[in-house]
């Protein structure tokens, strides 16, 4: 008996290289999205602070 032959799909490994690109662009991505975040926050706690410093805000509930 001859043996046939089967066309199989030979299966690939996952590319190191295209598996390390994508992380790095994940990784950047999301880094960069929490800085501009962090940032943000900064910048409305060095405004509340210069406003109460200002007087023009108060933490004190006024009473009536």
């Amino acid at each position: 008996m001859a043996g046939s032959r089967i066309a199989h799909a030979t299966l690939k490994g996952p590319s190191v290289v295209k598996e390390i690109c994508i992380g790095m662009v994940l990784g950047l991505a999301a880094g960069s999205v929490w800085k501009m975040h962090h940032w943000n926050e900064q910048k409305r706690v060095r405004t509340f602070y210069d406003l109460l410093e200002k007087g023009e805000i108060s933490v004190v509930a006024e009473e009536e």
